[in-house]
């Protein structure tokens, strides 16, 4: 499926500096009129700034955040919309691969269709795990939505730093039932949490997510980047860059010792399941849900939970 041309590059959707001075580096994801959604070409380039700061001797620390008042949402909805509809799509340029390559996509109704991409997403390389294989240090900046996509970020970074606004969570908890790289979350945020999480599909908030030790700091929203910056400069001038690499090299043994791989192939498993699975649920996915409006669809399921309980801040100021 080929871009519309309505969406941002990859290159104005994430943005990269670096300081050599202080060898700390951003990353902005810069989409605030779509609360920070991400793109397959996005997620694409976001992979390749991650394995070029981890060979880069200017980078000691990669800081990641959003711009506008969201961290983010996850995917771009739209973009994704045909993988879950009743269309015989190609995906192929998730894999880096063009239509004019001699390459055919596997076809609607088989186990590949689905079940290729969802799998792909258990790979560095992809956007969706780079952060566990960077040797380098990792802040993650949340405020706002931190859903989808940036969750996954937030399991993965060595250190959260949230606004006291922040939503932890992932719509697909009330849309498939489950998402890539969950193992990662169970094991960060406890599993009995977690379950509540994907159960009720219900977000967290920055307090419970610290209280949980899955998040480091909780600040007012004024005061979020001076907090990440003390952060990222503390981390910046502790050790020398090879000492990091090596008090990484054993987190990441530890993480594998965990389980933390095998469980992204697992969730990768699971989501390639959802054809399967039989619908008795007034949540609908795929066509239905789309030729509705996203935005109606969304608002009608949210309204189905207690306002505390729901993912859109809107939704959870109403009392309806």
């Amino acid at each position: 499926m080929a871009d519309d041309g309505t969406r941002p590059s990859a290159e104005e959707i994430i943005l990269f500096e670096k300081d050599p001075a202080t060898k700390i580096a951003t990353v902005t994801v810069n989409r605030p009129d779509k609360h920070n959604a991400i793109t397959i070409a996005a997620r694409h380039r976001f992979s390749e700034i991650v394995h070029r700061a981890n060979v880069d001797d200017e980078v000691k620390v990669l800081v990641i955040r959003g711009a506008g008042d969201n961290f983010g949402t996850g995917d771009d909805l739209p973009e994704m919309a045909d993988l879950f509809s009743d269309k015989d799509v190609s995906w192929l340029h998730d894999f880096r691969i063009g239509e004019d390559e001699g390459v055919t996509y596997p076809p609607k109704g088989s186990y590949r269709h689905l079940g290729a991409v969802t799998q792909l997403y258990a790979r560095t390389g992809e956007g969706m795990r780079d952060l566990q294989d960077f040797k380098k240090i990792s802040i993650v900046e949340a405020k706002g939505y931190c859903y989808g996509w940036q969750f996954y970020l937030a399991g993965d970074a060595d250190i959260v730093i949230a606004s006291d606004d922040a939503l932890f969570g992932h719509a697909a908890f009330r849309y498939a039932g489950w998402a890539a790289r969950m193992w990662q979350w169970a094991l960060t945020m406890g599993l009995r949490p977690f379950m509540e999480m994907v159960f009720t599909g219900r977000p967290f908030t920055a307090q419970e997510m610290k209280d949980l030790h899955f998040v480091n700091s909780v600040v007012p929203r004024e005061r979020l980047e001076a907090e990440t910056m003390k952060y990222a400069l503390a981390c910046a001038r502790n050790r020398p860059t090879d000492t990091v690499v090596m008090q990484k090299t054993f987190f990441e043994v530890f993480k594998q010792q965990q389980g933390e791989y095998m469980g992204s192939i697992l969730s990768g498993w699971l989501e390639s399941m959802l054809p399967a699975v039989l619908d008795d649920s007034s949540i609908k996915v795929g066509d239905e849900m789309f030729d509705k409006g996203l935005t109606n669809a969304v608002k009608d399921n949210d309204n189905q939970f207690p306002p505390e309980w729901r993912l859109s801040f809107a939704g959870r100021k109403s009392r309806s």
